[in-house]
């Protein structure tokens, strides 16, 4: 049965998008079958995974709007090993129209429905807003995994996030939770840094990862490269606390599974 995570956090420039690539590598690294689903109109996860958006036959966006079927749309990354739901501009297309559409926001939660025996983990890479397509994903997800950067608008953003995952529980999932947050552009010289983390954790407690995700100069490159910073640079601090990231979470759902 796959874990579903909507990867989210309508602040943009957090590392929303760094984090469903290198995760979904990290995860690929330790024999996990990994689904990395773009929902943004952007395609940042698409194009930092090496596959061109504007050369694309058929993207999530013919998948949500029931014009292609799953095998039609998914890619298979090479070298990093995940599967991709590839995305692009027509996005904003499926919006309007999953907007208009009566059940418009279980789209996503049909379409996997057929997939969680495929999968041990689907990663959703959400826009940076609270529109129809984050919708969606809050209502096919399991868990909401939450990129944080610790810095002084941080925490603006995260009550209305949360006041939206609650509306989401009340009236259409009712077992979505917040599975974590992550601390990413972590710099622990920087005083204000310390500070925001330290508030998390009194906020968040163990809802917060132990792991971080430090500034690197090579995890902001590998996009550029179309790779995840595991094949890029595997041995650089990147690289390493996204594997540390991935270990934590398997962990995790094992623990949460034997409850």
């Amino acid at each position: 049965m796959a874990k579903i995570l909507a990867v989210t956090n309508q602040k943009g420039g957090v590392g929303k998008t760094t984090t469903c690539v290198n995760l979904a590598a990290s995860l690929v690294a330790t024999k996990r079958r990994v689904l990395l689903i773009d929902l943004d109109p952007q395609g940042n996860a698409t194009m930092g995974s090496g596959v061109d958006k504007n050369s694309c036959e058929y993207s999530v966006c013919d998948l949500l709007l029931g014009e292609a079927e799953f095998q039609q749309v998914c890619v298979t990354t090479d070298p990093a090993g995940y599967d991709l739901l590839p995305a692009n501009a027509d996005l904003t297309t499926a919006e309007v129209q999953l907007l208009q559409h009566p059940n418009g926001k279980f789209s996503l939660k049909t379409t996997l429905s057929q997939l969680s025996e495929q999968y041990e983990y689907i990663l959703i890479d959400c826009p940076p807003s609270l529109n129809m397509l984050t919708v969606n994903a809050l209502t096919a997800a399991q868990g909401v995994v939450i990129p944080v950067q610790c810095e002084y608008y941080a925490l603006e953003g995260l009550s209305s996030l949360i006041q939206t995952i609650e509306q989401i529980k009340e009236t259409v999932n009712p077992t979505l939770k917040i599975e974590g947050l992550i601390r990413t552009m972590y710099d622990p010289r920087n005083s204000l840094t310390r500070d925001v983390s330290q508030q998390l954790l009194s906020h968040f407690g163990d809802k917060v990862y132990n792991t971080v995700i430090p500034r690197n100069v090579r995890l902001a490159e590998a996009p550029s490269h179309g790779l995840p910073v595991l094949i890029y640079d595997e041995k650089s601090k990147g690289s390493l606390a996204y594997l540390a990231l991935a270990g934590e979470m398997i962990r995790k759902t094992a623990t949460s599974e034997a409850v």
